[in-house]
């Protein structure tokens, strides 16, 4: 039997259709961290398509260079820059190489990462890992954004992805409070940042289909489209659309916000990235 194929590769992101008018984001620079994969990879794909210039950021050169000749070669513009977004030290090399560039626009957090276990038996190097990079990571990214838009007096957008965190996801606690920790922070610098100019809103992915899918547990896989009341998986696409709304010119008068993109899991639903304890099998 042939391996089931999950997610949008870069052939199909590379005509998927898009609502949006093709010189959409001109003249715009798009800095999208963890670009070279999963969503950040689709955004980066819809955003050059439309106009941008984009520049992904990640810790892996071979996957950013794989990444940009595969864009490149369907004539975007897009360039790579390494970061550990980490390492304090490591993002503001990253801001001094862009802003030598000519700045960018909008920052899209994408990077992140964690690993489904009960909490109960989470270590002390897992639990800080997770938060380190997906909490005090996305900060370093944030501030180092909003310190290069306030000293250089242009407007500026921050779209950062999180998961929903209020019902239904279960199996990686860690996340849930790093990236609840992130929505809290958003909202606060959508009102710190208003009078520089600058947007922040976040995006809750639900369950997301990836070409990573292809080494999950077939029968949590095989679950996961009824997590949510649409009763089916979202594409990375559909999460890149949401970046471009909220990003760009469309959602101007929009800050503080958490857009859903979970086919209503954060009302009804429920997700395991674990085995479900026989409790709650009724």
């Amino acid at each position: 039997m042939a391996e089931k194929e999950f997610g949008l590769d870069d052939d199909a992101l590379a005509i998927h259709p898009t609502v949006y008018g093709p010189e959409a984001f001109k003249g715009k620079t798009v800095l999208i961290s963890g670009g070279a994969g999963g969503i950040g990879r689709a955004t980066a794909w819809l955003l050059g398509r439309l106009g941008a210039r984009i520049i992904i950021a990640g810790r892996s050169e071979a996957k950013l260079a794989s990444a940009v000749v595969a864009m490149t070669a369907r004539g975007l513009h897009v360039t790579s820059q390494t970061v550990d977004i980490r390492e304090p030290e490591s993002v503001a090399a990253l801001y001094a190489a862009i802003a030598e560039s000519g700045g960018f626009d909008i920052l899209v957090n994408s990077a992140g990462g964690q690993f489904p276990q009960a909490a109960i038996d989470f270590s002390v190097k897992g639990w800080n890992t997770v938060v380190n990079t997906n909490l005090n990571g996305t900060w370093h990214m944030m501030q180092g954004a909003g310190r290069h838009w306030r000293d250089t007096g242009r407007p500026g957008s921050i779209v950062t992805i999180v998961v929903v965190t209020g019902h239904g996801l279960h199996g990686v606690a860690h996340t849930i409070a790093a990236r609840s920790g992130v929505i809290g922070l958003s909202r606060a610098l959508a009102v710190e940042w208003a009078p520089h100019n600058i947007r922040v809103n976040c995006i809750a992915p639900g369950v997301i289909e990836t070409p990573g899918w292809k080494v999950y547990d077939e029968k949590a896989v095989e679950a996961y489209p009824k997590s949510n009341p649409m009763m089916r998986n979202g594409t990375t696409w559909d999460v890149a659309e949401a970046c471009a709304y909220l990003g760009g010119s469309a959602a101007a008068y929009v800050t503080g916000e958490v857009v859903h993109v979970a086919g209503g899991a954060q009302l009804w639903g429920e997700t395991w990235t674990i085995d479900k304890p026989d409790y709650f099998k009724v």
